[in-house]
């Protein structure tokens, strides 16, 4: 079921226990009015008050939803809409703000499809010895091209940016990188690809 950028409802209930209206005034029950959410609506493990909402799957079994928690293995999906060439930023504003919510560094892995992050590169570049051994450690925010999601060990948190490849290598990353993702798969791209690709049966 493809996912939507579109926050999803959520009823606010009223504030306080309710009263009986006042003698003096015979107006309905109030509603209360939609508006701002507060701060404080930000989910932990999540990244922030992005403007991108969360989609939650349930896979692979049918059935009713229940709401997220600890102990549900599957992961939630949140799609964090970005063009091509700048779903790799939008996974960096992912990653900061997971930090910023409390996740420790090693807790994040970030995949890309396309050009590699040039963490990766870098890193890359003293050898591929050294660079495994980092994610060995799962001390630090571990950044991977998705051709070496078989190698990858689960994180709780995978944030993978959809910055390039083929369809056909995007459509076998993001279950891949949905399998490394204990809790949270952050989706960083275009919304009508990724849906395309989560269509198929992710």
């Amino acid at each position: 079921m493809p996912l939507s950028p579109e926050e999803p409802q959520i009823p606010e209930r009223a504030q306080g226990p309710s009263t009986a209206p006042a003698p003096s005034h015979s107006m309905p029950t109030p509603r209360p009015v939609p508006g701002p959410r507060p701060a404080a609506a930000a989910r932990p493990g999540r990244p922030g008050p992005r403007p991108a909402p969360s989609a939650q799957r349930t896979t692979p079994e049918p059935g009713p939803q229940a709401a997220p928690s600890a102990s549900v293995a599957t992961p939630q999906i949140q799609l964090i809409p970005a063009p091509l060439d700048g779903a790799l930023d939008a996974a960096e504003e992912a990653v900061d703000l997971l930090l910023d919510s409390g996740r420790a560094p090693g807790e994040v892995l970030v995949i890309t499809t396309g050009d590699p992050h040039p963490w990766a590169v870098h890193e890359l570049s003293f050898g591929e010895d050294a660079y495994w051994a980092q994610h060995a450690a799962g001390d630090d925010v571990f950044y991977a091209d998705a051709s070496a999601l078989d190698r990858l060990t689960p994180r709780p948190v995978a944030v993978i940016a959809v910055n390039g490849g083929t369809d056909e290598a995007v459509a076998a990353a993001l279950p891949a990188a949905l399998r490394r993702a204990g809790t949270l798969l952050v989706v960083c791209g275009e919304p009508q690809r990724v849906n395309a690709v989560l269509g198929a049966g992710v």
